[in-house]
């Protein structure tokens, strides 16, 4: 570990809701079954690695049946059993988590999309830990957001602009605007147009922190924090 450098924490996780009757997806309604997260530099070069399944979660079939992902259980369980995830209550991930903050002395933690793993964070740990007034991120922790980057580096960006324009990847509002989806922004970072989004926890966040330090590299102005 260089003292001289600034570390990071990319995050991402796949959730199943607490209640299916509720229409849309909201954050405060989902529990984290799979978390994996990543120790970078500025340059997206990775120093440590995770991931984990929510045993509390995953194993609850009531839970999981309604999980927008279900069909990938199979693999997960094979994955399970290869080892490539490791099985962990919520607990010892948070623990693990903090500690590997803690040890790196990271700027921030950081998701594509931050409000929704930051909240469902949230509700995972109260859920788990019946406390409705726990808080797992302190007041002003610095949780960044790369949405909001890429808002403000790519998204005004005229190459970026024409990439989603020729492709086919502009949003369906009335007036269409560039999508800013970790899958599209990757597709455009690394001009492979093909590129399918994995849609689990460590695998996105190896996407995420590509778009993490491009933002970076193109030393442009940009909001980065969740809360601002």
């Amino acid at each position: 570990m260089d003292k001289r450098k600034n570390y990071y924490i990319v995050l991402d996780s796949e959730t199943a809701p607490i209640d299916n009757t509720i229409q849309g997806v909201n954050p405060k309604n989902m529990l984290c079954y799979d978390i994996g997260f990543a120790v970078i530099d500025k340059k997206g070069n990775i120093y440590e690695k995770y991931s984990f399944i929510v045993k509390e979660i995953f194993f609850d079939n009531n839970l999981m049946k309604s999980a927008y992902y279900y069909n990938k259980i199979p693999q997960y369980l094979q994955d399970i059993i290869d080892c490539k995830r490791v099985v962990e209550t919520f607990q010892n991930i948070e623990i693990t988590l903090k500690t590997i903050f803690s040890k790196y002395s990271c700027k921030a933690i950081m998701a594509h999309n931050a409000r929704f793993d930051y909240y469902a964070l949230q509700t995972t740990a109260r859920y788990i830990y019946n406390n409705p007034n726990y808080y797992m991120f302190p007041f002003n922790f610095p949780f960044w957001d790369t949405l909001k980057m890429s808002r403000d580096v790519l998204k005004v960006r005229k190459s970026y602009i024409n990439f989603c324009k020729e492709n086919g990847f502009m949003t369906r509002h009335k007036t269409p605007r560039p999508q800013l989806k970790a899958e599209t922004l990757y597709r455009f970072i690394t001009q492979d147009i093909d590129f399918i989004e994995n849609h689990t926890g460590l695998e996105d966040v190896l996407i995420e922190k590509e778009i993490f330090a491009y933002c970076i590299k193109q030393h442009k102005k940009m909001r980065r924090n969740l809360f601002e």
